[in-house]
């Protein structure tokens, strides 16, 4: 009888062995499945800057186009600057406040 509760015994250290090796492996893979997500994110915020700058750059560049296309007389096309130059400084007054 006090083989066979020693074969128990062993046994079950065997399969505590293998539980705490696998709750081992989980948390490895938990903690690289972290990782990839703050990667992730942080590929999520550098695309969502990059598209905000190639907004603002087609945005600056419909302005440009619309300047030089939309007349070739330069007193023209200076008083459409100097309007986008008024609105900018209202802007900027806006957010200093």
């Amino acid at each position: 009888m006090d083989h066979e509760q020693d074969e128990i015994v062993n046994e079950l250290k065997e399969k505590i062995k293998i539980i705490i090796s696998f709750v081992d492996q989980v948390r490895e893979e938990k903690d690289h499945l972290k990782q990839e997500i703050s990667d992730l994110n942080n590929q999520i915020k550098q695309k969502e800057t990059e598209l905000e700058e190639l907004k603002n750059r087609y945005t600056n560049q419909k302005i440009a186009k619309s300047i030089v296309a939309g007349d070739d007389n330069v007193h023209d096309a200076r008083i459409k600057v100097n309007r986008i130059v008024r609105e900018i400084d209202k802007c900027i007054a806006l957010l200093n406040k």
